[in-house]
């Protein structure tokens, strides 16, 4: 019995066995046509780098972004449907879409117009929930893109599980990852990705998570996350964070910042074997920060180290191009080969301003000690960041966001070659949700 399946049964033997007279999910549902839900968010989008003068680097486009979700059927099983998928059209000519932004053909160039999605089927016993079909992701080995104009999909099975208070087990299955700039279901080819996992709520102020991933013959990944709120007096608190990522990666994984020994050829572009080292690498990733709040005030300081023989790479093996759930990420991910990464971010909210939902973060975060492909010199790279936002926070428009972002990127000259190097970045989002039922 493979072990998804081992997965998904552990988890219906415990909710038949601890599922009590007591009120659940399931007991409570109104209904497969009284509980339904239906959303549209529109999103209006633009992004432009500067890495070379001489290209036009910028895309731009309009998407709705579509969830329609059903009840459950009364009974001790419920059973319902979701459908959830996008639509959208490029703004401008788009020349260049090497970003994400926009949905592609395979020889890069931009669709004018397009339409992606799936549906879901789904069933409830207790408080166990059992999920099949278009997936978008928020789990920290498997995380779907969700920064561009559309999201990305898995395809596969999901269960999640909280029949014991303050603990959900997470377990499932996935065969298709489609990108936010795909239309195929499973442009990025996955084979098999078997995710588990499980959040524990400690009380008010603690709560910790661990996850895993499998992926066929490329990847094997854990992750574990504890958070916790420290109150002090006058109204303010510490927030401290830990995340940690180890990653076994086959010699047949992509390790686009693989050091040590390589298979010929790694790092040739059009080479059948780039990006492939040839061996095993492995990476230890994790990060430590402590975020000071006071009033509309909120101070974070961070720390991220990488040690193994890679840096950690992710994304590239069709396993979610969000995955990176540690302090210092922003444009860079301060992720490479033995990097170790120091952050400093200020938030302030303007509600004291008579401004609520108006927030601006600047961050600067400083790397060094990168261990970069043939090359005996330390690599390093710091970025700038700032961000204002806007929510509307009551009315007709409320939920409306406006998002503008810029980052500035530089790396010395022994990294720049083999990372992103010198980028300055902005990126322009509106969005609309608009409930419909």
């Amino acid at each position: 019995m493979q072990i998804t399946q081992k997965l998904i049964l552990a988890l219906i033997i415990q909710a038949t066995f601890l599922t009590t007279t007591n009120a659940s999910e399931q007991s409570e549902s109104k209904g497969f046509i009284e509980d339904a839900e239906g959303s549209v968010l529109f999103r209006t989008g633009y992004v432009t780098r500067d890495r070379d003068p001489s290209a036009d680097l910028s895309s731009a486009g309009q998407a709705a972004i579509v969830e329609l979700k059903s009840g459950f059927t009364k009974g001790t099983i419920g059973f319902g449907l979701d459908i959830i998928g996008d639509a959208g059209f490029k703004l401008g000519e788009n020349a260049h879409n090497g970003n994400g932004m926009l949905v592609k053909r395979d020889d890069g160039s931009a669709y004018d117009h397009w339409m992606r999605g799936g549906g879901v089927v789904k069933a409830r016993f207790s408080n166990t929930t059992v999920t099949y079909g278009t997936h978008v992701l928020d789990i920290p080995v498997l995380a779907s893109n969700t920064a561009r104009i559309v999201p990305e999909y898995f395809t596969g099975f999901l269960v999640k599980s909280h029949e014991i208070k303050d603990l959900e087990l997470v377990a499932g299955k996935f065969t298709k990852d489609q990108y936010s700039d795909r239309l195929s279901s499973d442009g990025n080819h996955l084979d098999r990705a078997v995710i588990w996992g499980a959040v524990y709520k400690f009380n008010d102020r603690m709560n910790g998570s661990y996850y895993g991933l499998d992926e066929q013959d490329l990847i094997d990944r854990h992750y574990i996350n504890l958070n916790y709120t420290q109150p002090l007096a006058d109204d303010s608190s510490i927030n401290y964070d830990f995340s940690g990522y180890y990653t076994k990666f086959s010699k047949n994984a992509s390790t686009y910042s693989a050091t040590g020994y390589v298979q010929p050829g790694y790092n040739i572009s059009g080479n059948a074997n780039a990006g492939f080292a040839g061996v095993e690498k492995s990476n230890s990733i994790w990060s430590l920060s402590a975020d000071y709040k006071k009033g509309p005030h909120s101070v974070l300081l961070g720390y991220q180290q990488n040690t193994g023989n890679v840096g950690y790479d992710y994304g590239g093996n069709a396993d979610g191009y969000q995955s990176i759930y540690v302090s210092n990420s922003y444009l860079s991910d301060f992720v490479g080969n033995h990097e170790k990464s120091l952050q400093l971010r200020y938030n302030y909210n303007f509600k004291n301003w008579s401004l609520p939902g108006l927030t601006w973060t600047s961050a600067f975060v400083y790397g060094w000690d990168i261990d970069v492909l043939n090359s005996d010199k330390e690599g390093k790279e710091h970025e700038f960041f700032n961000q204002v936002k806007y929510t509307v926070q009551d009315g007709f428009a409320k939920g409306a966001s406006l998002r503008l972002r810029n980052s500035m990127l530089r790396a010395n000259a022994a990294y720049t070659p083999v990372y992103m190097g010198n980028v300055n970045e902005w990126r322009i989002f509106l969005d609309i949700p608009v409930k419909l039922f």
